[in-house]
């Protein structure tokens, strides 16, 4: 946006920060500032300057040998903070990958059960364009090989087994990168990406693959077509753009 400045570096560290902590990434306590400092590549007096706007805005607390650990939300309650929830607990990334009950009731899969996780970076000829993750019930790709998930997009892989995919649950919203995924998509810390999570179905109603992926604006575009069915409902078709 023309006019607009940059961010500062402490800024973006502090944005990464807070929205991790809105994910619940760091339930347990947060890592310790020289640890922080290497993630992000920065010096300890930067990382103190983050930590110290999330303090100051009731998000977390900072105690003298007992390290960094985020707000509660009677806490947040208590100081006049407002307080949000998803209303579907599989559509909040944070917590699901933080709490491995919520990815159970996600799949629908009992607590403990195997889930394969696959991480995979996109790229066109312009560069890197997505970091995506997928999880799914272990029994469903026992038979993927390496090679098979390299070359073929899940849901296909899933299609040629035998499954009938159904229905999707999908939400589309921007995200900051962190510094792992920063490096992946060869963005600054910090940079919006556009977020786009989906819990997928098949025929039977049974969750199949709950996915992330973090694209960069610049590279990609979703767009969504609308036609009027009946008198009050619309059908929506994705489509998914990458030049």
């Amino acid at each position: 946006m023309a006019g607009s400045l940059p961010l500062t570096k402490y800024h973006r560290i502090y944005l990464v920060l807070k929205q991790q902590l809105e994910e619940g990434l760091h339930a347990q306590g947060l890592p310790p500032e020289m640890e922080l400092a290497r993630q992000f590549g920065v010096g300890r007096v930067t990382v103190r300057y983050a930590l110290k706007q999330l303090a100051d805005e009731g998000l977390i607390i900072r105690t003298a040998g007992r390290g960094t650990r985020p707000t509660s939300r009677a806490e947040q309650a208590e100081q006049g903070k407002a307080v949000s929830a998803s209303d579907h607990p599989a559509m909040r990334l944070g917590g699901l990958l933080g709490n491995i009950v919520q990815m159970s009731q996600a799949l629908q899969i009992p607590a403990g059960a195997q889930v394969r996780k696959l991480v995979r970076t996109r790229s066109t000829s312009a560069g890197p364009v997505s970091f995506i993750t997928s999880y799914l019930p272990a029994d469903l790709v026992r038979g993927f090989s390496r090679a098979d998930v390299a070359r073929n997009p899940i849901l296909e892989l899933l299609e040629t087994s035998g499954i009938e995919l159904g229905r999707a649950r999908q939400t589309v919203s921007a995200k900051q990168a962190d510094a792992m995924v920063a490096e992946e998509l060869e963005v600054t810390i910090g940079a919006a990406l556009l977020s786009v999570r989906r819990l997928v179905f098949d025929v039977n109603n049974r969750p199949v693959q709950f996915l992330h992926g973090l694209y960069r604006p610049d590279r990609y575009e979703y767009q969504m077509e609308l036609s009027q069915v009946g008198a009050i409902e619309a059908h929506v078709v994705p489509t998914e753009i990458t030049p």
